[in-house]
């Protein structure tokens, strides 16, 4: 027996459609990776915060009508079984009543199409799903059926699955001839779900695209499923589609913000040659501005009347005004407050203005030494082309770590360009007036600098990443107006990150970094907040912040002209939102300009995340493995994020 599926017409099974069934089954694997789960209430202590749109709608069912499933699929694995009642609408709504029998006969209808669609994206194309509720099949119910009797009432839906399918013979065939099936996952005994055929099918067309033709489509499918060998033959047939230009950019939605400006920051110029790659870029750079909740960018259907392909930008304004606070702590360094207001529209082109200012060292330090700053930010996009963004801060900072205390008022300006998507530049020119007492005095200091810095990153997610590396160099010419004192500060940062399993439950990740100051011979020649210190949160955990490195007479920490660290990470995910993080930590700080690894400090702890949409909430515990005198028994931390 064979069963055939076409883009025109179809053959197939009773109560299955082929096609209709792999674009459902790919749309499946779609809200499955996502991890959709049904909209809830929210409360915090016992408050509804807000409700969810489910408890409006429950409220407006008319002659509701409850009722209970069970899935039952004797021949399915764990797995299976797994993805079946993830796809059932039946199974997540099953909370909610329906809206009479003919609301319960109708979902029990859907149902079936689900399944099955679930059922071919595991490449299973000989299985049938049966529902029956009371009892009797919905095949065998008539359109006006009743269901009456004690609630809830019950439906059943039996899965037999079948065999799992491989793929048979590939053709491609049109404009996609020359091209090898195995590129694109189609491989003779591989995968013949249907997510899979869809996603090669997607990247065929994605290839002839990135050779500047934005109109390649497929225009045939034909998959014959022989059952007897339980193998599926496919055929794509693929039409290119002429090279193109970039027609006229047409914007809609703004309103607040400038029209032509969000058409010249998609960087998409007219004439130059079509790039799929840079359609995504363009959505990227438009979502990066901070304006906008969506942002939709699509090629027209058709070329222009000049051969070029009209490009249609959709976007949606966010509100522009902000505002925030946030809260970190830790047992060595205390509670820390902070707020801030922003603008993200300051001028009609995503010009932002932002006022912070923070409180830290509550319950550490006295009164008298707590640490204060408060500083304003503005920030210009596309001031030398679409990838560019001019910046300025301007803070003031009034702080007594254990190191040193400083009050220091900074203003700096500077660009930053990207270079690729994975590549960024950054310049600035610095002016810092600083009183700072520390081991060696009391000293005024007018620091004149050009910090410069280049970042590579490929990470796959910037708050939580499974994959990919981070690298930043950074360097600093600086020059002491008041003493005359001339110096470079340089560091090197690396991350990286592997996850050990396909569903990136288990990730590796590991950092190191080293800094050094040339430039001057003496740790006192620089001023104090310039030196490098390790210890803490941020650093190595289980140690208090700047505890680590060179101390006074006091035991007081006075800073180095070189530095080293590194950590190690497993973070392994318990549930969805849950995961520990067992860790270690090391680094040392020295006097010359190069570690020299005689004092390493070691720490090692567990951690506890929560994940939510704006990244991990984190809660630490360290202890340090080779303490020095004066060093805490272990460390506490909170905040948001990882800690590299």
């Amino acid at each position: 027996m064979t069963v055939q599926w076409t883009r025109s017409t179809e053959r197939f099974a009773p109560g299955r459609s082929l096609s209709r069934a792999l674009v459902g089954g790919l749309l499946c694997a779609t809200v499955l990776a996502a991890g959709w789960r049904p909209a809830a209430a929210f409360e915090l202590f016992g408050i509804k915060l807000w409700n969810s749109a489910s408890d409006k709608e429950d409220a407006e069912i008319v002659d509701p009508l409850r009722y209970a499933v069970t899935i039952e699929a004797p021949d399915a694995d764990d797995d299976l079984k797994k993805k079946l009642e993830a796809a059932s609408t039946l199974k997540a709504d099953e909370d909610r009543p329906v809206s009479g029998s003919l609301g319960l006969l109708t979902k029990a209808r859907s149902e079936r199409e689900q399944l099955v669609a679930a059922l071919y994206a595991d490449a299973r194309y000989e299985g049938v799903v049966t529902v029956a509720i009371q009892g009797r099949s919905i095949d065998d119910l008539p359109p006006d059926a009743e269901f009456k009797g004690a609630q809830p009432i019950p439906v059943t839906v039996t899965v037999q699955a079948g065999p799992r399918f491989t793929l048979g013979n590939i053709r491609l065939e049109g404009d996609a001839a020359g091209l090898a099936g195995p590129d694109f996952g189609l491989i003779a005994g591989g995968d013949a779900g249907s997510g899979a055929i869809l996603k090669a099918e997607a990247s065929i067309v994605r290839a002839l695209k990135e050779e500047g033709r934005p109109l390649a489509k497929v225009t045939g499918r034909e998959v014959v499923a022989d059952h007897a060998t339980s193998t599926l033959d496919v055929t794509l047939k693929v039409a290119a589609g002429p090279v193109a230009g970039y027609g006229d950019t047409v914007v809609q939605g703004t309103e607040a913000v400038d029209r032509d400006f969000t058409e010249y920051m998609t960087g998409l110029k007219r004439g130059r040659q079509y790039s799929p790659q840079e359609i995504d870029d363009a959505r990227e750079r438009l979502l990066g501005l901070e304006v906008f909740n969506s942002v939709t960018v699509k090629e027209a259907e058709a070329l222009d009347a000049q051969g070029n392909i009209p490009i249609g930008v959709e976007v949606s304004e966010r509100k522009f005004r902000y505002f925030g606070m946030g809260a970190t702590a830790s047992n060595t360094e205390g509670l820390g407050l902070e707020g801030y207001w922003g603008h993200r529209n300051l001028f009609g082109r995503a010009e932002k203005l932002r006022f912070d200012g923070s409180i830290s060292g509550i319950g550490a330090n006295t009164i008298s030494k707590l640490n204060y700053n408060a500083g304003v930010m503005f920030e210009k996009p596309g001031v030398i082309g679409p990838a560019s963004k001019f910046y300025s801060h301007l803070k003031t900072v009034y702080e007594h770590p254990d190191a040193y205390d400083r009050f220091s008022t900074k203003g700096d300006i500077g660009l930053s360009y990207e270079l690729t998507k994975k590549q960024s530049v950054s310049a600035e020119f610095a002016l810092d007036y600083s009183k700072i007492t520390d081991s060696f005095g009391k000293h005024d200091y007018l620091i004149a600098s050009v910090p410069l810095q280049y970042v590579y990153d490929n990470r796959d997610n910037r708050l939580n990443p499974t994959k990919g590396f981070r690298l930043l160099t950074y360097a600093e010419p600086s020059y002491d107006i008041l003493n005359g004192a001339t110096f470079v500060k340089l560091k090197g940062e690396g991350s990286v990150y592997q996850a050990l399993d396909s569903a990136g439950k288990f990730v590796m990740a590991g950092r190191a970094s080293l800094g050094s100051i040339v430039g001057v011979s003496e740790p006192q020649d620089v001023p104090a907040d310039r030196r490098f210190y390790a210890g803490g949160g941020g650093s190595v955990r289980g140690y208090a912040y700047q505890g680590i490195g060179p101390k006074d007479a006091k035991g007081q920490p006075t800073g180095g002209l070189s530095f080293f660290e590194t950590s190690v990470e497993m973070r392994v995910a318990v549930t969805d939102t849950i995961g520990i993080v067992p860790f270690v930590d090391a680094g040392t700080v020295s006097t010359k300009a190069f570690p020299d690894f005689s004092d390493v400090k070691v720490g090692a702890g567990v951690g506890l995340r929560y994940l939510t949409p704006f990244g991990p909430l984190r809660v630490d515990v360290a202890v340090p493995l080779n303490p020095g005198p004066g060093d805490p028994s272990y460390g506490i931390y909170a905040g948001i994020g990882q800690a590299f």
